[in-house]
């Protein structure tokens, strides 16, 4: 999943700047919704990787089940942050 396709998907735009705080909200409860619905596991990463980054993501134990999937969340949580 390309960013800049989830961005089009949820929000309407490619363009962040542009999301109107309503559209925001609704399209983070469509992604929300979607990643309990996912069964593939790099697509649920990506979802919750966006849902992080926009500081709605849910605790790692309810979305990865795999230790090693968990890690690699705790990674890019970790990559994120020092930026």
């Amino acid at each position: 999943m390309e960013f800049d396709d989830l961005l089009r998907r949820y929000f309407g735009t490619g363009d962040f700047a542009s999301v109107a705080p309503a559209a925001l909200a609704a399209g983070v409860e469509r992604c929300q919704v979607d990643l309990g619905l996912e069964t593939d596991q790099g697509k649920r990463f990506a979802l919750w990787a966006m849902l992080y980054m926009l500081g709605a993501a849910p605790e790692l134990s309810e979305v990865f089940d795999d230790p090693a999937a968990r890690e690699a969340a705790r990674d890019f949580m970790d990559m994120i942050d020092a930026a």
